[in-house]
C-alpha cells in the first residue's frame, strides 16, 4: 500500500495502519481527518478501508475474490483469498475519488514526489 500511495504507513489509533490522509467535512459541520487507504489486521479477518462509492470500485468488487462487505469496509480472511492486482486498482481508484471530493494529502505531495523523498 505504501508503493501504491507514495506514503509511509502510520498508526491511526491502536489498530489501523493508514497511508496518507484526507480531510472530510459533512453538511452537518462534523469534520475530521482519515487515511486515504488503510487496513487493520484483526483476529477474525483483515479489515480493508479502501472502498469509494464509484462505478469503477463496484465493478472491481466483482473481481476482488472472496470477502465480506461492511458499510465501507472489506473483510478478508486471508490475503490469498483476493486478487492483489484488483485490490491495487481499487486503492488507486479510491485515492483518485478522495482527491476529487476532499481536501487531500495526495494534492500536497504526489506519490511520485513522496517516493523521491525516501
Amino acid at each position: 500500500m505504501s508503493d501504491w500511495t507514495g506514503f509511509e504507513p502510520k498508526m491511526w489509533g491502536s489498530a489501523i495502519i493508514g497511508f496518507g490522509s484526507y480531510h472530510y467535512k459533512y453538511e452537518s459541520g462534523h469534520a475530521g481527518d482519515m487515511p486515504l487507504i488503510s487496513f487493520s489486521p484483526r483476529k477474525s479477518a483483515f479489515s480493508l478501508y479502501v472502498f469509494s462509492p464509484t462505478e469503477e470500485t463496484q465493478y472491481l468488487l466483482e473481481e476482488l475474490g472472496k470477502f465480506k462487505m461492511g458499510k465501507s469496509c472489506i473483510y478478508v480472511k486471508k490475503l490469498s483469498d483476493i486478487h492483489l492486482s484488483v485490490l491495487e486498482k481499487m486503492c488507486r481508484s479510491t485515492i483518485e475519488y478522495l482527491n476529487k471530493h476532499h481536501e487531500c494529502a495526495c494534492r500536497k505531495t504526489k506519490p511520485s514526489e513522496a517516493k523521491q523523498k525516501k
